[in-house]
This record gives structure tokens, C-alpha cells and sequence, in this order.
């Protein structure tokens, strides 16, 4: 037994669930593992392990956990937690995760992100807790990523002029489209890391899951995260409806709301391209870069956007398009 697994194993006992089964569950793209445990009773809890010899930091997780469930939101509860190991017990909120109740009942997939809408509604009247600031000079350094880790690594070439230019475009659009009213924002919030909850009411029957990485930001971004999901397809009628909603239920301005969601959009996802080109080739993990091409998509449809129309100029002769052969060479070891 290695070290790890002697620490888990002490964990369990002393949280009395040394003797339940235990099966993996999915993780994501950090450090963090995840297992489902079943008591012989028949109750169940779920295991996030964070190691911290990983640069895993399980605070911020369980800040913001209590903090989304003290406004009403269904955030795990926490039984048990070792900052030190970096181990947390939580409550298990089931498998249906919208990506799955959406496949299996079509139907349900506009309700469904009106529902995940409503929450993002009450989140932004909710008090912040102390977060960093998602300010523009942040957002256009990530978004460079899409220069340094995609285009520099299919093109072989680098370009330092360019992406110079482009991070003080970018920046610029983001101060001016991005001024509106600081929101807590959870950055993750898509289809895979939300469960509907039926039995419960409101906003609590939307489970929330991978919220650790929740910055202070503009309304919109939470939004494109929902709605320009990196994972699946969402419906046109559906991205259309929800916007609607979120537009009509805040009483924002529908132009200025939806200009800065598509800034945003843009933002977002080069950073994405960026993140995944780097997951593929300097973290072996190359299963990222089938998740690119509608990533692609996403930035090119943004870029239709009148407002960034100066941004577009820049990129569009130079990144490479998410084709086939071009994501032959984010394959290579």
C-alpha cells in the first residue's frame, strides 16, 4: 500500500467509513480524484482527494462550498475534511448530470438551463466573498495562451509582435464591454458539473460541483460557460432562450448584455484552445484535443460580432484552424 492510500485508509476509519466500497468516480483536468463510497448500510458519500504534494489546496473548495450553501444553493455538504492530507467526505448528490438527463429526455434540455439560468440570477444578488478580481489585464494575459500554447505548437512559429498587439486589443474590449456590476462567478459552470435535483425546490435542485476555481467577474461570464459548453452541443433555441431569460429576469440592457457575452465568449474560449493545446502536449493528456474543434467554433462564431471586428483582424489570419491535420501536431510527444 502506498503512502497515499495509508493516508486515505486513515481518513476513512476515522470518519467511520473505513469499511465501505469504494469506486472511482470522473475527474477533470487537475489533481484531484474522486470515489464514490457505499456503507454497508447502504448510504453513500463521495471522496475528493486533493493531494497537496500536487499543488492541491482543498480551502478555497470548502470556503466556497459553505458559503454557496449558506445562500440557499446545493453545494455538497461537507462531513470531514484534512486541509493537512488534503481529503474532503461530501455528500453525494447522485448521477444526473444535466449532460445525461438532457440525453435521455431531449425535451428537458431548455427547462433545464432555465433552471441552471436561475441560479446565476440569485448567485449575482448574492454577496461576494473575498475572491480575486477577474479584471481584464488577468483575462487578456490567459487569453494570450491561445498564442503561446496553440498556434506557437502547430505553426512551430512564434510570434511576439502579434501577441502583443492582440493582448492589448483584447484587454481594451474587455474594459470596455466588461464594466458592469462584480459578480461571483464559478468559471466551470457547465452541463458535466451540474445535477438536477427534482426532489428539491428553486435553485436547490441544481447540484453544483467543481466551484473551487469561483473568481469576482462580470454576470456574463457564467453564462457563456453554460451556454458555449466545451463538451457538448447546446441547441441554438436553447442558448437563445436562456440569454432571454437571464436578460428579462435582471432587466440588463439586452445590448450591452449580449455584446459583452460575446467578448467574453472569445475570451474564454482562446484561453480554452490555449489550456487544451498545453493539456495535450506538456501533460499527456492528448484526449483534450478531440474537445478543440468546437472550442474552434465557439471563437469563430464570437468573432462574427460586430464589437470584434478589430480583434478578428488579427486572429483569424493567423491561427491555425482546428482541422484534422493541424491537430496532428498538437499529437506528437
Amino acid at each position: 500500500m502506498t503512502d497515499r492510500a495509508k493516508i486515505i485508509a486513515a481518513f476513512l476509519a476515522e470518519t467511520g467509513w473505513g469499511n465501505a466500497i469504494r469506486n472511482p468516480l470522473a475527474g477533470d483536468a487537475s489533481a484531484r480524484r474522486y470515489e464514490r463510497l457505499k456503507n454497508p448500510d447502504g448510504t453513500t458519500a463521495v471522496l475528493m482527494d486533493a493531494p497537496p504534494e500536487s499543488g492541491e489546496n482543498i480551502l478555497p473548495f470548502v470556503q466556497i462550498s459553505r458559503h454557496l450553501s449558506t445562500h440557499g444553493f446545493s453545494a455538497p455538504k461537507i462531513y470531514a475534511e484534512n486541509a493537512v492530507t488534503g481529503l474532503i467526505l461530501l455528500e453525494d448528490l447522485g448521477d444526473d448530470l444535466f449532460t445525461r438527463v438532457i440525453s435521455a429526455n431531449p425535451q428537458s434540455e431548455t427547462p433545464l438551463y432555465q433552471a441552471a439560468c436561475d441560479v446565476l440570477l440569485k448567485l449575482h444578488q448574492a454577496d461576494c466573498p473575498p475572491l480575486t478580481v477577474f479584471d481584464p489585464p488577468l483575462m487578456a494575459e490567459q487569453a494570450g495562451l491561445v498564442f503561446t500554447s496553440y498556434q506557437q505548437r502547430i505553426t512551430g512559429q512564434q510570434m511576439p509582435e502579434t501577441l502583443t498587439t492582440f493582448k492589448s486589443v483584447i484587454k481594451d474590449l474587455l474594459n470596455e464591454h466588461s464594466d458592469a456590476k462584480p459578480v461571483m462567478i464559478l468559471r466551470d459552470y457547465h452541463a458535466e458539473n451540474l445535477l438536477w435535483l427534482p426532489d428539491r425546490a428553486g435553485v436547490a435542485r441544481v447540484g453544483l460541483l467543481d466551484f473551487q476555481d469561483a473568481v469576482i467577474g462580470h454576470p456574463a461570464y457564467d453564462l457563456v460557460s453554460l451556454l458555449q459548453d466545451i463538451r457538448r452541443t447546446v441547441s441554438s433555441e436553447a442558448e437563445t432562450a436562456t440569454i432571454r431569460h437571464y436578460i428579462k429576469q435582471s432587466g440588463v440592457n439586452e445590448a450591452s448584455f449580449k455584446t459583452a457575452y460575446a467578448v467574453l465568449g472569445v475570451q474564454r474560449n482562446l484561453r480554452i484552445l490555449g489550456v487544451f493545446a498545453r493539456l495535450a502536449t506538456d501533460y499527456g493528456k492528448p484526449h483534450y484535443i478531440n474537445l478543440i474543434p468546437r472550442v474552434w467554433d465557439h471563437v469563430a462564431r464570437g468573432l462574427q460580432h460586430p464589437a470584434l471586428s478589430q480583434l478578428a483582424d488579427i486572429l483569424i489570419p493567423v491561427l491555425p484552424e482546428a482541422t484534422p491535420e493541424n491537430l496532428q501536431y498538437l499529437r506528437q510527444p
